[in-house]
């Protein structure tokens, strides 16, 4: 007769499988949001019911996983879980690869530089270096940009093959976040066939108002992109010899940092 511990492997579902499933489907929800959600909002959207949803966010937030609102009732990403990702993201190849050359570039340009990674239909920050001038950024390490609206987010997508392109804009919901946000995907994908060409993407206060970044890709060993560097600025610094100033410092730093993950013949 197997041992209870060799049972277990050969049984494919282990006990508390689906109930983590569960939490993990919550905690997904609320990460993936643009606002915090409610009980109310986060069982809908889940389909779990209210009391099953109660359970899991009492344990969640235990644990320092997510925290609440005490006046609006809304839960969001707490302290614990974020400081887990950081070290996640502190010790990844690309990061670590890159780290060197975006204090580089931030130094060289002045301004805040990103590296975004892709995470679903969307990009995440996995650094951020801050510019040292007084105006700054408010994004922070694990903010969610879209892939349409940003310039790490288009860069990523200009770089891919047609048909993965293709499939990942076919599952984008475009949502409108300033007036200057593109909206029509024609649009869009002549916007990148240009970008394409040239290497890099631009974001005219598409995703945030009164700020402009410029992106360009980082690619991996198998000359796919796996990251993407922007430099985002406050509009009013933006400088009359933006190739200069800000592009060719950015894409002498993606390609430095694509040698170091893929080789010098990439």
């Amino acid at each position: 007769m197997p041992t209870s511990d060799t049972a277990a492997e050969d049984n494919p579902k282990i006990a508390g499988t689906a109930a983590f499933s569960k939490f993990m489907a919550v905690l997904q929800l609320i990460a993936d949001q643009e606002e915090p959600l409610t009980i109310a909002q986060l069982s809908a959207q889940s389909g779990y019911p209210r009391p099953t949803v109660y359970r899991i966010l009492a344990a969640l937030t235990a644990e320092g996983m997510v925290v609440e609102n005490p006046r609006t009732k809304h839960f969001e990403l707490g302290p614990r879980l974020i400081n887990l990702a950081s070290k996640s993201w502190a010790r990844s190849d690309i990061r670590t690869a890159a780290i060197d050359a975006l204090q580089d570039l931030r130094d060289a340009t002045r301004e805040t530089v990103h590296l975004a990674v892709p995470s679903d239909n969307g990009m995440v920050y996995i650094e951020k270096l801050e510019s040292p001038q007084a105006v700054r950024m408010t994004s922070r390490v694990g903010t969610r940009v879209t892939l349409y609206s940003s310039s790490v987010g288009k860069a990523y997508l200009a770089a891919l093959d047609e048909a993965t392109r293709s499939r990942l804009l076919r599952s984008v919901r475009i949502q409108k976040f300033t007036d200057n946000t593109i909206t029509d995907l024609d649009v869009l994908r002549a916007e990148l066939a240009v970008a394409r060409q040239r290497g890099y993407t631009e974001d005219n206060e598409e995703n945030e108002a009164q700020i402009f970044c410029v992106g360009a890709p980082i690619f991996g060993a198998e000359g796919m992109p796996v990251a993407c560097i922007s430099i985002s600025i406050p509009l009013f610094r933006k400088p009359q010899n933006l190739q200069e100033t800000l592009i060719d410092p950015l894409l002498a730093t993606c390609k430095l940092i694509t040698q170091k993950l893929s080789g010098p013949g990439r």
